[in-house]
């Protein structure tokens, strides 16, 4: 039987911590160990970690997403690594759904179907697609639930919301980037793994349910700001040399309609501020261009377009891809 470890990033989530244990706790395919990364919070998470028998690894301070989980991958002893927010609620056969069929398809990681928990029959998420412009779409995310959502499929990115890795694909594509903190860095990993060619799996019969922006809030400033900065540090970090003649049109295009969003709920400062700090960091940030990012970027953009196309537009995807 293959072992399972489950990292759980937290802060100031005793509640939600909580639920989330005893639906982990239901699960039919067996935990072998519960991580809590805990970027110091300030309410009753460690008691309730220490009541479920999780391990609890005290950060102190909020260091963000991606170190939390880190610190949680280094501390897993399992081959298989649960990545879950602390919002999520899967039910009781999500997990051995979501393991089943990525080792039967030996892929490297998994993730399945989140639903509203304030709406169950809207779609959270499901997997990540990423355009040319740098900007990336929750497949799914705000669609009514419907037969769309249910065909499986491979996948290059999975959302860090929850979903399955195999221990060693950390190994050979790397932590997450810590540089990033939060935002992003989900796709910035499926990039290096798409590198190395490593797929996963949509897993449509895993199905959990998901809060969403529990912590911050979806259009705080701080989310808006580190989510435009970091679709600049994709960039620098994975697009070629010379990118502007192959890709500015594109990524042009793509942030100023991101910009415009922004600008629609009152966050304009926060994602001019989010494209400064990157611009400042831009060419420290270079890294080495992924190989085979061509047919990536125009895969996952048709796979943007297909969806946009059977679920209806989005003004923002139907503007992008009338522009370029």
């Amino acid at each position: 039987m293959y072992q399972v470890a489950a990292v759980i990033p937290n802060w100031n989530g005793a509640a939600r911590l909580e639920r989330l244990f005893q639906a982990l706790a239901g699960q039919i395919q067996p935990i072998v160990q519960v991580i809590v990364v805990d970027n110091g919070s300030t309410d009753r998470s460690r008691e309730i970690a220490a009541a479920a028998g999780a391990d609890f690894i005290p950060l102190g301070t909020n260091t963000g997403f991606s170190h939390a989980v880190n610190c949680g991958i280094r501390q897993a002893g399992a081959e298989w690594i649960l990545i879950l927010n602390n919002d999520v609620l899967p039910e009781p056969d999500w997990l051995e759904n979501l393991l089943g069929t990525a080792a039967a398809s030996e892929a490297w990681f998994a993730t399945g179907k989140l639903l509203s928990t304030a709406n169950p029959g809207q779609i959270d998420g499901s997997f990540d697609a990423l355009c040319r412009g740098a900007c990336a779409w929750r497949c799914g995310h705000g669609r009514p639930d419907s037969q769309v959502w249910n065909q499986p499929r491979k996948i290059s990115f999975a959302p860090l919301t929850a979903a399955l890795f195999r221990r060693t694909l950390f190994d050979r594509a790397g932590l997450l980037d810590e540089s990033l903190e939060s935002f992003l860095e989900d796709v910035d990993l499926g990039l290096r793994c798409a590198a190395k060619g490593l797929t996963g799996v949509y897993v449509p019969s895993a199905v959990a349910f998901h809060e969403g922006s529990a912590t911050l809030g979806a259009w705080h400033p701080d989310t808006v700001r580190k989510i435009s900065r970091n679709q600049l540090l994709i960039v620098a970090k994975h697009y070629p040399r010379g990118w502007i003649l192959r890709y500015g049109w594109p990524i042009l295009v793509a942030q100023a309609l991101w910009g415009f969003i922004t600008l629609r709920h009152g966050r304009f400062l926060a994602f001019v501020g989010g494209k400064l700090d990157a611009i400042r960091v831009f060419r420290k940030s270079r890294g080495v261009a992924c190989p085979d990012l061509a047919r990536i970027l125009v895969q996952s953009e048709n796979e943007i377009r297909e969806l946009q196309k059977l679920t209806g537009f989005d003004l923002y995807w139907r503007l992008y891809f009338a522009l370029t």
